[in-house]
């Protein structure tokens, strides 16, 4: 049988976020695409999920959706067959990123949210190219979409979050570290930290990516989420 694959999105993003690799995985296998927006903690969300989620499941975490991934399989490892984690991080903010995050909410819930989240995502944190504009608008509509009371709940998760530094040495299944080359907001230092820390994990940078690779690059994305699907899955866990 062929194992499921889960993609959790990032921060205010949706199914959107991973439409490529939508439409080329569901044509081998059950995909689905699970909230990370239902909780302050991200110990909450990742609780939540494990009611929803199938028995066993290859998981894909991108940006925030990579730190419930990590708690998730802290959770539950026997129930994931392989990871991806993808733009994210496992360090706790530090005090000024907390309390940026703070401004950010203020402004949020004064209807600035458009304004907020292109701070968060500028220009800057994507590869050069004419792809930059287009992407950068379609992150903004999910955001829209989604709404103040998600974002702020999302902030505060992150916010509230714990360092998950310990997490990736426990991990026995085969694992993908996945980044672009351009993301200034979670760097290639910190993606190279994380695949150091697991055993046997495979660090792929994406040479013209940034925060967004799936999006920004995504045959490149398809071929190593293709390859990672294909590698042995081992069967011991600790």
């Amino acid at each position: 049988m062929i194992e499921p694959l889960v993609f959790l999105p990032g921060l205010m993003c949706d199914s959107r976020v991973f439409a490529p690799q939508i439409a080329h995985f569901s044509r081998q296998r059950a995909v689905t695409v699970a909230p990370v927006s239902l909780g302050e903690r991200i110990e909450e969300i990742a609780s939540g999920l494990l009611d929803q989620l199938p028995h066993r499941f290859a998981l894909a975490g991108f940006s925030m959706g990579g730190v419930v991934a990590l708690e998730l399989i802290r959770r539950a490892p026997d129930r994931i067959s392989r990871l991806c984690l993808m733009a994210t991080d496992a360090q706790s903010d530090t005090p000024q990123i907390a309390a940026t995050r703070e401004e950010y909410m203020v402004g949020a819930k004064a209807g600035r949210l458009e304004e907020v989240m292109r701070k968060i995502l500028g220009s800057d944190t994507l590869a050069p190219g004419p792809k930059r504009v287009p992407i950068l608008s379609d992150v903004t509509a999910m955001a829209l979409d989604q709404g103040a009371d998600v974002f702020e709940r999302q902030m505060r998760a992150l916010q509230r979050r714990p360092d998950q530094q310990g997490a990736p040495r426990m991990i026995k299944v085969p694992t993908l570290v996945l980044c672009g080359a351009h993301d200034l907001l979670t760097p290639v230092r910190k993606h190279a930290f994380m695949a150091d820390l697991i055993p046997n994990a495979e660090l792929n940078v994406v040479e013209d990516a940034g925060h967004l690779p799936t999006l920004e690059a995504p045959q490149v994305v398809n071929e190593a989420l293709e390859n990672w699907l294909n590698m042995p899955a081992r069967t011991t866990y600790g």
